[in-house]
């Protein structure tokens, strides 16, 4: 299938890089999301390569200053400006955005169709959000952004652990908090605030359990019990104390924690079977809840009997 939208490698090709990891989620009507890791420590000094115009926004997290930073639209300079770190910057894909490489540089670019924000404004008595409120070259001090980028860049350097309700969540919850802070969006409070009906627990946990890898997307589930994606996450924390990726990853531990009793299995086949990306990851995931490695519990417990 071929890539639509500006991310991976897609968008690594502009900056001249070879290797651009990106996570990709769907809004609530599929719309691509994304979120691509760009680095070059040594770079070749030109001009990025220019992008399909589109409409669509990248809002990228700088990881690293980038002093004197010149700024490009539709083909001519439009300003020069210091770039920080920590700083979060917002870019037209339809002005044909670039910058002149000739420092290292380290950012996330969130990638966000017009059709992915549309979705998240489609409120009762929301109006449709407008164009993005933004001036190239200036930066954001978005503590949300930040927050946000620090826990999916963990999944780029791990992505065969990140699952992808994890994904989801992170890239909608950040769409939401672009178009409210960005576009002018008001929150529309939800008809209840309640948690989830019994039977409405019963099925998410169900769906959640039948695929411990966590490769079910999100808006799936929601969709299944005909809500929207923020409306199930917000109902599913209250019904049961912990957003969808974190339930599923104690589900995970409780699983191994019952293959573990089991004398002969190794922990690496515990792993795959739990749901875990590989040994280590399992071992990373069990220590961080339980307190102590997979090994030592599985000692302990045989002790007892």
């Amino acid at each position: 299938m071929t890539q639509a939208g500006v991310y991976g490698q897609r968008f690594g090709q502009r900056l001249h890089l070879k290797h651009a990891p990106a996570l990709v989620a769907r809004s609530l009507r599929s719309a691509e999301l994304a979120v691509t890791e760009v680095r070059n420590d040594e770079p070749t000094p030109r001009l990025s390569g220019s992008l399909p115009a589109e409409d669509a926004y990248l809002v990228s997290l700088k990881l690293r200053d980038y002093p004197d930073c010149e700024c490009w639209e539709r083909g001519s300079c439009v300003t020069k400006a210091d770039v920080r770190a920590g700083a979060t910057y917002l870019y037209d894909l339809k002005r044909d955005p670039r910058y002149v490489i000739d420092k290292p540089f380290h950012s996330l670019f969130f990638y966000l169709p017009r059709s992915a924000l549309d979705d998240i404004g489609r409120q009762p008595g929301a109006p449709r959000i407008g164009e993005l409120s933004y001036e190239p070259g200036v930066g954001h001090d978005d503590e949300v952004i930040r927050q946000i980028g620090a826990s999916l860049q963990q999944g780029l350097r791990r992505p065969d652990e990140t699952n992808q309700i994890f994904v989801d969540h992170m890239m909608l919850a950040l769409t939401a908090h672009v178009v409210q802070t960005y576009g002018g969006l008001t929150p529309v409070a939800e008809p209840s605030r309640g948690g989830l009906a019994p039977w409405q627990v019963k099925r998410a946990c169900d769906r959640l359990e039948s695929d411990l890898a966590g490769k079910v997307a999100l808006q799936q589930i929601a969709a299944d019990l005909d809500l929207s994606v923020s409306h199930f996450s917000r109902a599913f924390r209250i019904s049961t104390g912990l957003p969808p990726h974190q339930w599923l990853l104690r589900q995970r531990v409780k699983a191994a924690k019952q293959l573990m009793t089991v004398r002969d299995l190794p922990l690496s086949e515990i792993a795959m079977s739990a749901g875990f990306a590989n040994q280590s990851h399992f071992t990373r995931v069990f220590s961080s809840m339980v307190g102590v490695s997979p090994g030592a519990w599985r000692r302990e417990a045989q002790g007892e009997s």
